[in-house]
């Protein structure tokens, strides 16, 4: 059993891979080819903004996004600390301070309540410069953006959607990656929408933003291409890489995001009275990046993924190390008493077998099994 089967989504898809691929091939053109541009048209017009750029990869397009507000030392960009490393680490590179911020439990993103409290505490503190949010979809679902956009505005902050996970999720039929000044999203492979390596993209309604990022994904580039006017990255996508992405974006959005919900919709059927399944408010979809569960404690968690392993059914555990626990950040001292839902999760989450191919034997076995698991572990 894959825990993302990409294989069958190959087979599902060759067809039209194959034919994108050659044609590729054949004309030679790997770098910025014309399925670069119909790709960032087909993205735009999927999450209703008016622009997408593309670009090498998710990390690059956070960073790049940072680099549009002018982010540097002495700066503070709050980032939650449940989540994956790359959205704190970009602030680092660029010289500011990542501010973590903890999480809803039911919903694993970023708690409005608790982002206000620390951006308080940085304006009384006076020894940095707030500047903006970076919020994350976390495992397919958006994060809380009336609540987030309102603390955002009275602070006058910019916000950042890291939408690396979150892509074809939704707040009342508005897509994710449509909530930020800036959205970003990754291509890694098994993102709800992954290419064949690394990929990214950006998406904003703002022409000046679209502009900057324009440069600065290709060495901050001014008119043209020997006209440096800005110091930028070489982060642009590859042409195959879009070939590749273009077949499985019309399979998503036709019929794979889908899919997705009767597979979580299964899960969560099956396993409600045994653990705690992921949370989906009213008017929110999620497009489950992850399927993430949360046990009693770490002992149950533990006993259950091992059990899993033993009947060869892949398990991950996102993530087991909040951001603020990270050996680089071992001097962090800041806000510590106000991040223990990070920690408490990160104790007890276990992410299950999740893509649009899993079918309804599939998924009864694996919650059988897990049933068996708990039972076993609450009864020795």
């Amino acid at each position: 059993m894959e825990f993302i089967d990409l294989k069958k989504q190959y087979q599902a898809l060759k067809k039209d891979i194959d034919k994108n691929i050659k044609c590729v091939l054949e004309n030679s053109n790997f770098i910025m080819g014309n399925f670069v541009k119909d790709l960032e048209k087909e993205l735009a017009d999927y999450v209703g903004t008016k622009y997408a750029v593309t670009c090498a990869n998710g990390t690059d397009a956070l960073q790049i996004a940072l680099m549009c507000y002018n982010i540097k030392p002495n700066d503070a960009v709050f980032v939650p600390s449940f989540t994956f490393f790359s959205t704190a680490e970009v602030v680092s590179i660029l010289g500011a301070t990542p501010i973590f911020v903890d999480c809803d439990e039911k919903t694993f993103n970023m708690d409005a309540e608790k982002l206000e409290k620390a951006i308080k505490e940085v304006v009384e503190e006076k020894k940095l410069n707030p500047r903006g949010v970076i919020a994350v979809d976390l495992f397919g679902l958006p994060a809380d953006y009336g609540k987030i956009k309102e603390v955002v505005k009275k602070y006058g902050l910019f916000l950042i959607e890291d939408g690396a996970q979150g892509f074809g999720g939704s707040i009342k039929n508005k897509k994710a990656c449509s909530f930020g000044d800036i959205a970003t999203t990754s291509f890694f492979p098994a993102k709800p929408l992954g290419c064949y390596g690394d990929g990214g993209a950006l998406f904003t309604d703002n022409e000046e933003m679209h502009n900057l990022i324009l440069s600065y994904r290709i060495h901050g580039k001014g008119e043209f291409k020997y006209d440096n006017v800005r110091i930028g990255l070489n982060s642009r996508l590859d042409t195959l890489q879009a070939a590749v992405l273009l077949p499985k974006l019309k399979a998503f959005r036709e019929y794979e995001l889908e899919e997705r919900q009767k597979v979580a919709k299964m899960y969560s059927e099956k396993l409600n009275n045994y653990v705690k399944v992921p949370v989906i408010p009213n008017n929110y979809v999620s497009s489950y990046a992850q399927y993430t569960i949360i046990f009693e404690n770490e002992e149950e968690r533990d006993y259950v993924k091992d059990y899993l392993h033993k009947e060869d059914i892949p398990t991950n555990i996102y993530y087991p190390k909040p951001l603020h626990k990270q050996t680089v950040y071992k001097d962090y001292d800041f806000n510590l008493s106000d991040l223990s839902v990070s920690e408490y999760l990160s104790k007890r989450v276990l992410s299950l077998p999740m893509h649009p191919y899993l079918d309804e034997e599939a998924v009864t076995n694996i919650c059988n099994h897990i049933i068996k698991a708990l039972e076993e572990f609450r009864h020795e």
